[in-house]
């Protein structure tokens, strides 16, 4: 009798739901939004269709190759931590190999398609991304530092200008206005998770702040790039770039975070600690959506 090896379907929904889950959806969102919004403001009309589709789907693609290699070089660490252990390679859902074939294929097409339908600048400033993040930020910064999410938060902060040169196919400028916002943004971002998370991290060996330096250190320094972020954000009203709407609403953003982070500082709580992570999110989408509405709406002083 002869046996029948079952062919495993790769096109099953659990299986697109395990390869979709590598992409690390909410994060890529969050990175796509950005991007979109960098379109929008570089111009003081309307993006091109054609552009703002190629676009999405080249940075949305690339980025989401990016975290499946990521996922792919922390399966391990990922398999002890209890924030991380759901995701598909430590569940065995995946294997390495479908890993590094699907993520090559995705990150391939996604820079083929910003090359022929957008341009050379963003496939180049895209796949120049990728690299500092899947490669010197996971495998060099992040084990050796507890500055990793400072210095590798540069390539987190490049969606804004990828969407700015894939319109325009130049710099400004206010793109690195936009770069610096969420380059500033990162650290209280991700050390406030840092913080809830301190155990999981000092268990797997990772150098983050609080394990390095403590919970008053990383205090301190989550109020102080908070004072830098809001310095920061009031940069693109100061200079002409967004009118009285974006200084209404970041102003009013700014106080609220302001606020909980330096309650947290005086009394520090797990749940203070994940409300100002979870808060974080919310500001940053709403602070680009501030700019976005400002750009065609915008008021100044006469």
């Amino acid at each position: 009798m002869i046996k029948t090896i079952p062919i495993k379907s790769y096109c099953s929904i659990e299986n697109l739901k395990s390869f979709f889950a590598l992409c690390k959806p909410r994060v890529n969102a969050l990175i796509v939004f950005t991007a979109v919004i960098g379109m929008f403001l570089s111009t003081p009309g309307m993006v091109p269709l054609n552009v703002l589709i190629s676009a999405i789907l080249g940075i949305g693609f690339v980025s989401g190759a990016a975290a499946a290699f990521n996922c792919l070089i922390e399966e391990k660490i990922d398999a002890r931590m209890a924030r991380t252990r759901g995701r598909p390679l430590p569940m065995g859902k995946v294997s390495q190999k479908e890993t590094i074939f699907f993520a090559s294929v995705l990150g391939g097409l996604g820079l083929f398609i910003l090359f022929y339908f957008v341009n050379f600048l963003t496939m180049w400033l895209t796949a120049l991304t990728f690299f500092a993040y899947a490669v010197i930020y996971t495998i060099f910064l992040k084990p050796a530092t507890p500055m990793n999410i400072v210095i590798g938060g540069a390539s987190g902060a490049m969606p804004p200008v990828l969407g700015w040169a894939a319109v325009n196919n130049h710099l400004s400028p206010e793109a690195w206005i936009l770069f610096l916002i969420i380059f500033c943004w990162t650290p209280p971002h991700f050390w406030a998770l840092a913080l809830y998370r301190r155990v999981e991290y000092a268990k797997v060996g990772i150098p983050m702040l609080p394990v390095t330096h403590g919970e008053k250190f990383t205090l301190l320094h989550i109020v102080l790039y908070t004072i830098i972020l809001v310095i920061v954000t009031m940069m693109p009203f100061s200079i002409g770039m967004t009118g009285l709407i974006y200084l209404f609403f970041a102003t009013i953003l700014n106080a609220i975070f302001l606020y909980y982070v330096v309650m947290l500082y005086r009394n520090y709580s797990d749940k203070l600690t994940m409300k100002i992570f979870r808060y974080s999110i919310l500001y940053l989408g709403l602070i680009f959506t501030a700019f976005l509405i400002d750009h065609y709406f915008k008021f100044i002083f006469v």
